[in-house]
């Protein structure tokens, strides 16, 4: 069966798998209801979580990632099931009871340890955003809003990827070539930021991002529909709501993040926004004016013209086989950690190039697996990502139940008899995911609530940024980049080259996540919104990205991360700040320093989510950063190195 799990040897298993789950739960209700307050209670609600978990997490990967239409269709249904069974789970006043008995009663809540407290705190959080305290038309309501908010993200979601049509007759007939044909009508799918025709970077912005009706009534109704849950719960705003627990805890602490750094980044932005006026005058003297469709594309010749970064000379040093070589090498150094490649048994699988790797610590033994999905396939997401499969926990009897999670790449199939060979992008995502799976096999908690990466967003992403830091020092490098012909050297030069060119125009691309994080708060706070969303956008992105707005156009409809980062898209850019500070002050001077691993993974790794993130960050820098902290580290990586300027020069 699929991940070892027997019932999943055909789609039907699911159907199984998930009885059982729910079968299960309805014993652990009972006997959390009627145990008396004590540590047995959050030890069985987590018992609970384990249950369903177990079946949903699985799922959530299958239904995106099987190749079988059957089994996704399985899965799908699998995961709406089990979701039903939460919500109704989240609205059970006597299981809320059993819980609030355990809070309330100080001399047990004195006799828990933080991390049993956290895990309470938690649970009973999660019951709260449910409207458990409601009275029950209240709570009604809650249900059925969060029932219609899970539809309209689906929905949101689904709209934000479909192509726009246009009369292929409006176009210069020249261009047409550029988008796919259907019948008198042109297919716009994305916005061809790296086409070197200017006008069709135009053409496809103003197609592909004009407005449409149906998805911004479904936005707004998204939007209201979060806020009038918010309060319904007691929040002020949705942002209010969705950001307890987190590092930043509050909405104003984002705010603050947010314009501090990009008052820090306008002088550069401003400087990198004249770099590429001046590249586009230099290929198209008649058009002098910079507008949103140029900034990918410039930015990107700008990186070509002054470094020469070609992907092509640097692939053939980064083979898969020599990239995990290095992952293990560093695991090894810094944690006593190795990857060992596992035979699968029949029908574990979903595809035969899947592998399968066993995590290794030298003193502890085995810790768990890593399932690589790593090569492109008909119907299989373009994204590479890091699912939660099991999540690891202390089992009844004792023993450690091992966390289980999937790397998902998109890597091309190599050619017959040559290795596959990644570009410089591919192997920082190769090590950024890696990051995740080793979060989720170090953080081995008592609970699976809080397992691996079950964390606050914005810490989530700094142990996956972290590894890319590793990726681009040219000492990790030099251990693993050889040329899989002649098994010379990366130079390094090259890897200094390549560090610096991600620093061309860098500036400008932070401030533009900036503007999406300053859009994404704004959205997500205070309502009724003084403006519609397409004005809020306008206004936020004049003032905040420095860009004009182009009449007609709502980005804001093909925001996709609206639905699963809501009010939470600052966290890439906070995670960066920590991963940054983490890295100059710990492993800069020594990437392979066994010390200062073991202190990374006993401070950030070990908790999961069971320690406040905060409390970690200051663990591993040894003191309690500030906003200003965040900032100063994001604003100083942009910096150039001196000596590979002077090497360039």
């Amino acid at each position: 069966g699929l991940f070892g799990v027997p019932e999943l040897s055909c789609p039907e298993g699911f159907q199984e798998a998930q009885h059982k789950a729910l079968q299960e739960s309805e014993q652990l209700v009972q006997k959390a209801c009627s145990t008396p307050p004590g540590p047995e209670t959050v030890m069985i609600f987590d018992q609970l979580s384990d249950s369903l978990c177990r079946v949903a997490d699985l799922a959530d990967f299958v239904k995106v990632a099987h190749p079988d239409f059957a089994f996704r269709e399985a899965a799908e249904e699998a995961c709406r099931s089990i979701g039903t069974m939460v919500e109704k789970l989240n609205t059970d006043v006597e299981l809320c009871q059993s819980l609030r008995r355990v809070l309330a009663d100080e001399t047990v809540m004195s006799s828990l340890d933080p991390e049993t407290r956290r895990v309470a705190e938690l649970f009973m959080f999660d019951f709260e955003i449910s409207g458990i305290h409601l009275d029950e038309e209240k709570r009604k309501k809650a249900v059925d809003l969060n029932v219609r908010i899970l539809d309209l993200c689906n929905e949101f979601l689904i709209g934000t990827h479909i192509p726009n049509k246009i009369d292929k007759h409006v176009l210069p007939e020249h261009i047409r070539y550029n988008f796919t044909a259907e019948g008198n009508y042109l297919q716009v799918a994305g916005l061809h930021a790296d086409c070197p025709d200017d006008l069709v970077r135009e053409a496809a912005y103003k197609i592909f991002l004009h407005s449409n009706a149906q998805q911004l009534a479904r936005l707004e109704e998204l939007l209201v529909s979060r806020n009038s849950l918010a309060q319904l719960v007691g929040y002020d705003t949705f942002a209010h709501r969705a950001l307890q627990g987190t590092m930043a805890k509050n909405p104003e602490t984002v705010r603050q993040f947010l314009e501090k750094l990009s008052e820090q980044l306008s002088e550069r932005t401003q400087k990198d926004f004249e770099m590429m006026t001046k590249m586009k005058i230099k290929l198209n003297p008649h058009n002098s004016m910079l507008m949103p469709w140029d900034h990918p594309y410039y930015s990107g010749v700008l990186r070509a013209e002054r470094y020469n970064i070609d992907p092509g000379l640097y692939c053939p040093f980064f083979s898969l086989g020599a990239c995990m070589e290095g992952l293990n090498s560093l695991f090894s150094q810094l944690l006593g950690i190795s990857l060992y490649a596992e035979q699968t048994k029949r029908g574990e699988i979903w595809s035969e190039d899947v592998r399968k790797l066993a995590v290794v610590h030298e003193t502890e033994g085995l810790l768990g697996y890593i399932y690589c999905d790593f090569f492109q396939r008909p119907d299989k997401p373009h994204q590479d990502c890091h699912f939660t499969v099991r999540g690891g926990r202390l089992k009844e009897n004792g023993e450690y139940q091992l966390p289980v999670v999937v790397l998902m790449l998109s890597l091309p199939n190599s050619a017959r008899g040559a290795p596959t060979l990644l570009s410089p992008g591919m192997m920082e995502n190769l090590f950024h995911e890696m990051g995740h799976a080793m979060h989720s096999m170090l953080g081995r908690t008592r609970y699976q609530h809080v397992t691996g990466t079950r964390c606050a967003t914005d810490f989530a992403e700094v142990p996956s940024i972290l590894m890319e830091y590793f990726a681009n020092d040219y000492r990790v490098v030099n251990q693993f980049a050889r040329h899989y012909k002649t098994g010379q050297p990366l130079p390094k030069n090259m890897v200094s080259r390549l560090c610096e060119s991600k620093k061309v125009c860098a500036a400008a691309d932070m401030q533009l996540q900036v503007f999406y994080a300053v859009l994404d708060q704004i959205y997500h706070g205070k309502h009724p919104l003084k403006k519609s969303t397409t004005e809020i956008l306008k206004e936020t992105q004049e003032k905040v990205y420095g860009l004009p707005y182009v009449h007609n156009t709502a980005w804001q409809l093909r925001f996709s991360h609206l639905v699963g980062y809501g009010a939470k898209y600052y966290s890439y850019l906070m995670s960066r700040a920590v991963a940054s500070m983490v890295w100059k002050q710990c492993f800069a001077q020594n990437p392979f320093d066994r010390a200062m691993g073991e202190r990374y993974r006993r401070e950030m790794l070990a908790h999961g989510g069971a320690k406040e993130p905060m409390l970690m960050v200051q663990g591993m820098l040894q003191k309690s950063p500030s906003v200003e902290d965040f900032v100063d580290a994001l604003v100083s990586d942009l910096d150039h190195d001196f000596e590979t300027f002077i090497m360039d020069s």
